[in-house]
C-alpha cells in the first residue's frame, strides 16, 4: 500500500509543481503587458512598474484568460 500513497503523492507534488509554474508564466507575461502598456500610456520609471503591478494583481483578482 506504500507504493501507492509514495505514487499519489507524487502527482500531488508534480501537480502543485506544475500550477506555481503556470501562476508565475501568467504573473512574468502580465507584467511584461503591464510595462508594455505602461510605455504606450507615457509612463515611465515608477509609475510605469506601478501600472504592471496593478495588472498582475487585476489579473490574480479576475482572472482574464481562463
Amino acid at each position: 500500500m506504500s507504493s501507492m500513497k509514495d505514487r499519489e503523492e507524487g502527482f500531488e507534488r508534480k501537480f502543485a509543481f506544475d500550477e506555481e509554474l503556470r501562476f508565475k508564466a501568467s504573473a512574468r507575461r502580465n507584467k511584461a503587458l503591464g510595462l508594455w502598456a505602461a510605455e504606450k500610456l507615457g509612463k515611465s520609471g515608477a509609475d510605469a512598474d506601478a501600472y504592471a503591478k496593478e495588472v498582475v494583481i487585476s489579473d490574480i483578482e479576475e482572472a482574464g484568460d481562463h
